[in-house]
């Protein structure tokens, strides 16, 4: 056996072992979509005879945008005014400082209880702010937001009354999304965003599996973070990890599906990637740190350990799909140079099912309810194929990610700056845009044109097995290369409008409107 034998058997055996994680990887998750779909009904809460003391905090880092917005939000909850406390954790630089001080002298003026809580250092990011509030915390419960986030008025009074159960930790509300008609990226962004907040998050509660929050748009109960540890800042997902470090100590995470919290979706691509980036990595890292605690665990079922070491590895699935896309090549190769049949492959078209299935149900029946059954299904027919393009398009950028995250190298909490795009906020005038090119982004296009030449080859050479694939990843890396460039260079054509006339959205809305439009 010659090296080239050798080095394309050794090609084929590593994709191999990729497509099967993969693989074994989409199957969980169609287990959960298996549970979701038997999931009962959640029941009515026991009714709150008093209503307990609360502390909404507002975590800001240069929230230029929509500071004002997130603080006149939460000052127009329905909840009694002598049982709310509102912290706006401020580490901001810029005049975010004076733009939110000056509207919590006004809500104080009202006799809000509000404070505009700054540090002299800002160690530890949002996990190290939320810990240095914690002192000055009055209520039992904590409710966190983000600040692009707009909670209905009866946020509290929906959510709170969960905590009847006194092992019940946190209380998870879902995500909506302000403005996923914006552009392709922001219904791209929507699409895998409804699997988590439907399937997965839904369907670990149905099954008794570990839940998650999602670092906002939900309630702690204070005891419980003081329980687990306290708020970590060794992790970028610091939501995460005090999640699961509740949960090893015997807490419940609810989740609520019907309970809604509308935010905004990042419209730019160096900001869509700076939130993938600290998704990614923060998942990688918290993988490294409780994945040992997590299986020394002895109360803990195997059916548990199993899931929860699924939910820690996710970030991994995009080195996988990278390594499958990278080996492709020479295992074209391999299988015209063995003289293989390209049935052998086929197997594992059940992964790419499995993930159909859960999309369409998260999607077309949990999240597209508005629309007729005929329009969801065409959209999804859209937008899933294009969705599959953007998710390999990115493995490049999420496998560097998730490698920094495995071998602990230390970065920065780089939050995902907020547009507010509407009337008066433009992305290109936007103080928060980034303007830097990085290395992945060239690699995004060379990677590109590299499958692009693999499909011409395969043609040439009547050797089409992996000519879809290959299509696939030239149109997904190409594509996710040419709007970083457009995004970061070019003027206000590079991004879209909206779907309304005068540019603006949802966004933007008025919060009656916004109820009126989120109910419809």
């Amino acid at each position: 056996m010659g090296a080239i034998d050798i080095l394309l058997g050794a090609a084929l055996i590593a994709y191999v072992v990729a497509l099967v994680y993969v693989t074994v990887y989409c199957l969980m998750q169609l287990h959960l979509l298996r549970a979701y779909l038997g999931k009962e009904k959640t029941p009515a809460p026991t009714p709150v005879r008093e209503w307990p003391m609360v502390t909404v905090q507002l975590p800001f880092y240069n929230e230029l945008y929509v500071a004002e917005r997130i603080i006149d939000t939460v000052c127009a909850f329905d909840y009694p005014k002598d049982r709310l406390q509102i912290q706006v954790i401020d580490d901001s630089n810029d005049d975010t400082v004076a733009i939110a001080g000056a509207r919590i002298k006004d809500w104080k003026e009202k006799g809000f209880d509000i404070d505009h809580v700054r540090r002299t250092k800002r160690h530890g990011f949002k996990a190290g702010a939320l810990a240095d509030a914690m002192p000055d915390v009055k209520g039992e419960f904590i409710a966190i937001f983000d600040a692009d986030f707009l909670p209905s008025p009866d946020f509290l009074k929906t959510s709170v009354p969960f905590f009847a159960d006194a092992k019940t930790g946190v209380v998870q509300s879902r995500w909506a999304h302000l403005n996923e008609d914006y552009s392709l990226i922001t219904r791209l962004q929507a699409l895998q965003l409804n699997v988590h907040f439907t399937v997965e998050q839904a369907g670990r509660r149905a099954a008794d599996l570990f839940a998650q929050f999602n670092g906002t748009a939900g309630i702690w109960r204070k005891a419980c973070i003081k329980d687990a540890g306290g708020w970590k800042a060794d992790t970028l997902t610091e939501d995460l990890d005090l999640s699961i470090r509740a949960q090893l100590k015997g807490w419940t995470i609810r989740y609520l599906e019907e309970n809604l919290a509308p935010a905004e979706l990042p419209v730019e691509m160096n900001a869509f990637k700076s939130q993938q980036h600290r998704w990614m990595k923060g998942g990688a890292e918290n993988a490294r740190k409780l994945l040992p605690s997590l299986w020394r665990n002895k109360s803990l079922s195997f059916n548990k350990k199993v899931h929860m070491t699924t939910h820690l590895l996710a970030s991994s699935i995009f080195l996988f799909v990278f390594l499958i896309g990278v080996l492709s090549i020479p295992t074209a190769v391999a299988v015209s140079h063995f003289a293989l049949p390209g049935w052998v492959f086929t197997g594992f078209l059940v992964a790419s099912l499995a993930v159909g299935s859960v999309y369409y149900v998260a999607n077309v029946r949990s999240s597209w309810k508005s629309l007729s059954q005929w329009k969801a299904f065409l959209r999804f027919v859209l937008l899933f194929p294009l969705f599959l393009c953007l998710s390999m398009g990115l493995s490049l950028h999420n496998t560097v990610a998730v490698l920094q995250g495995f071998r602990g190298k230390k970065s920065p909490f780089v939050r995902t700056p907020k547009f507010a795009v509407g009337d008066g906020n433009k992305v290109t005038s936007n103080t928060y845009r980034s303007k830097k090119i990085k290395w992945t982004t060239i690699g995004e296009g060379l990677l590109g044109l590299t499958f692009l030449a693999a499909v011409i080859w395969g043609f040439l050479t009547n050797n089409t097995f992996f000519a879809l694939f290959h299509a696939m990843l030239a149109i997904g890396y190409l594509s996710i290369f040419v709007i970083t460039m457009r995004h970061t260079f070019a003027g206000p054509e590079a991004f879209a409008k909206g779907d309304d006339e005068d540019g603006s959205n949802m966004l933007m809305m008025p919060r009656k409107e916004l109820v009126k439009a989120e109910a419809a």
